[in-house]
């Protein structure tokens, strides 16, 4: 995309990272979606749902006070640390599937971590409050860096400020790779331990929790590139 700056117009090739970055995040996200999609007409031996497999994997833990409750939507299921509730999407709650079986237990795996105090994701909790600041005010600051910082020969301190916060954004995606991982690792074991699972039903859903994992990490690689972009950018216009 061309810009106009000091009387010249110049091609801005760094919006080639933001394409990257989109095509990544597309390709993850027809993945997942593929993956479910496929084990979820695989019903499990066990003939459990989702809630149920739930509901034994955290009594085997000794977590009785989590609560399992439906929620809408497609593959929007998540754990809330702050009500000890977790939430289970249409597709995964009452589906008798390897895929919804998965998905489940995954969202165990958080709760299990919350129980036993793992640090990783008393950070990340932590940190949201901050990531989203960081997220919602950066483009805002940038913009006014822009247009306040127009024409003078220092560059602004509020675009820097700005990628300060959008970096804030970028390292919470990274803190959160660990978490999910963990929780999948969590998940396959107890599924197998419990006998949820049989023979080749692990390596299914296995399948589906590494394609799941596969956008967080194409999540935070877009981020990265955004945030290459932007120092790229605008340091070049610092030169300027």
């Amino acid at each position: 995309m061309p810009y106009y700056y000091g009387y010249r117009y110049y091609f801005d090739w760094t919006w080639i990272l933001i394409l990257i970055g989109m095509v990544i995040c597309l390709i993850a996200q027809a993945r997942v979606k593929g993956s479910f999609s496929k084990y979820s007409r695989v019903m499990s031996r066990t003939g459990m749902t989702g809630a149920e497999a739930a509901r034994r994997l955290l009594d085997s833990q000794g977590i009785y006070g989590v609560q399992i409750q439906r929620v809408a939507g497609n593959l929007t299921d998540h754990y809330d640390p702050r009500n000890k509730t977790l939430k289970l999407s249409d597709a995964v709650y009452g589906s008798r599937s390897v895929a919804a079986i998965g998905v489940a237990a995954h969202e165990c795996g958080h709760a299990i971590q919350d129980e036993v105090g793992y640090s990783p994701l008393r950070l990340r909790t932590a940190f949201v409050p901050v990531a989203n600041f960081g997220s919602g005010i950066s483009m805002f600051l940038i913009m006014a860096g822009l247009i306040f910082g127009a024409g003078r020969g220092s560059f602004s301190i509020l675009v820097n400020l700005g990628i300060f916060c959008f970096s804030l954004a970028v390292l919470f995606q990274l803190i959160t790779l660990p978490v999910e991982f963990n929780a999948s690792s969590r998940a396959l074991t107890l599924l197998q331990d419990t006998g949820i699972l049989y023979g080749d039903e692990a390596g299914q859903t296995r399948k589906v929790l590494s394609a799941a994992a596969l956008t967080y990490v194409a999540g935070a690689l877009s981020s990265m590139l955004q945030l290459l972009r932007l120092i790229i950018l605008f340091g070049g216009r610092r030169r300027d």
